[in-house]
Parts: structure tokens; sequence; C-alpha cells
């Protein structure tokens, strides 16, 4: 109790009770009929932006660990394509990395008869595996110079010291230098996963149907405009928050290096 009468303070009490108003105008006063028919439809597309926010995010990083190791301390054969491949990621549009893998490569393997007669043909003709690997791609080039300068913030001593006892130099980067780097890169990994999830809506583009896509569907078929985007940035806003959340207890579990 006490807590929260630290918590609720006049502002924050201003602050809630504008929201309340709000939220009680946009139900009254907004056209939601439409939500029962195209509900499934939008749990659907809920699911496929927390799917493919995973799954890149994940393989995003796992590619950028080598990235920053090899900018960090690689010899220059692997910094410099590291390093290239970093800079044309972060200079270039998403946008223009999605049409170029769906619209460039896509369209290159129908002409090479050994892929179309392959297994992988099935899943080569759809365009998940395209923004799958643009959205990954695109973490990857963000994530792999985070990591870099996260790998050269740990102390060399403490390298060295591992060195001196004979510690294998896998077991040293697993034991000592990654999780260091990890937890110097941990909070903007963190804002560069809400950015991922952000990024998502533009594998529409590609007629992948996320949740920006129900609600671009929905635009259409009823001409109803302003409700389905609240919707849209009140679904965005929670994963998020959770996003956010789940960062912070994180954080807070593994302490960043220096506080």
């Amino acid at each position: 109790m006490t807590a929260l009468r630290a918590w609720l303070l006049p502002h924050r009490i201003v602050m809630l009770g504008l929201f309340a108003l709000l939220v009680l105008w946009c139900a009254f006063t907004l056209r939601w009929d439409w939500i029962p028919k195209y509900a499934p439809l939008a749990l659907e597309g809920i699911w496929r932006t927390i799917w493919l926010l995973a799954v890149t995010s994940v393989l995003g990083f796992l590619l950028a660990i080598p990235l920053g190791l090899a900018q960090a301390v690689g010899p220059w054969y692997l910094a410099a394509p590291a390093r290239v491949f970093c800079t044309v990621i972060r200079g270039t549009p998403l946008l223009l990395q999605i049409w170029l893998l769906y619209y460039g490569l896509g369209s290159l393997f129908p002409q090479y008869p050994w892929i179309r007669e392959s297994e992988l043909w099935p899943y080569l003709r759809q365009a998940w595996p395209y923004a799958v690997l643009a959205l990954t791609l695109s973490y990857a080039g963000y994530e792999g110079e985070v990591m870099r300068g996260a790998f050269a913030s740990v102390a060399r001593g403490q390298i060295e010291a591992a060195q001196a006892f004979g510690m294998p130099r896998f077991t040293m980067f697993r034991r000592i230098w990654l999780p260091q780097a990890i937890q110097t890169a941990l909070p903007t990994l963190g804002g560069e996963t809400v950015l991922q999830l952000k990024a998502t809506p533009l594998v529409a583009t590609i007629a992948i149907v996320e949740i920006y896509a129900v609600a671009s569907r929905v635009r259409q078929d009823t001409f109803i405009v302003y409700e389905p985007l609240l919707l849209l940035a009140v679904v965005y806003l929670v994963i998020a928050g959770l996003l956010a959340l789940g960062f912070r207890k994180l954080e807070a579990r593994v302490p960043v290096k220096g506080h």
C-alpha cells in the first residue's frame, strides 16, 4: 500500500484520468462492430508478427556475434567483409533490402531447374523465407556493430590472465568474453528488438499477412480508417511494453558492467 501511494503522485493521477477519458471516448464514439468478423484474422496476424520478431531477433543476434567478433579482433580478411556488411545494411533502407531479396533473388530461383525440382522449392516460392532473411540480416547488421563495441570494451587483462592459466580459447570466449560483452550490449539489444518489432510491418509489402496487413485489409473492406489504426497502435504498444519490461528484468538479473 505504501508503494502504491508513493507511485500515485498528482501528475500520474491526472494522466491516468485523461487516459481513462480517452478510452471511454474511443469506446463510445468510434465504430468497433467490425472486430468480431476480423478477430480471427487479427489474432493470426498478431501471432505472425510475434513469430517474425522472435525468429529474426534470435537468428540475427546469433549472426551478430561473429560479425562483432570479426570486427573487434579478427584478421583483416574477416574484419573487412564484416564491416562492409554492417555498413551496407545500416546504410540502406530495410524496405529496399526486402524487395531486393524477394523480387531479385526470388525471381532468379525459378530459372534453375535443379532448384525448382528440389524439396526446398515449395518454401522458396513463398514470401516468408525472404522476409525472415531480410529482417534477420537487418538485425544482425545493427547488432553486429553493437557487439563490436561490446567485445572491444572487455578488459584485455582478463583475456591475458585466462591465457596465462592455459584456458582454451573457446572456453575463454564462452565463460569470460561473451558474457561480459552481452552484459554491455544488453540495454542496446532491448532497444534494437523494439525497433525490429516496428520494422515488421514492412513485410506486408510482399503479401505477408501480419497485424499491419490485417488493419489495412479492414480499411479496404469497410472504409473505416481510424479505428483499425488505433487498435494497431495499441497492439504494438502492448508488445513493445512487454519487450521493454522483459529486458528491464533481464538487466536487473544480469547487471550491466560498470553499474
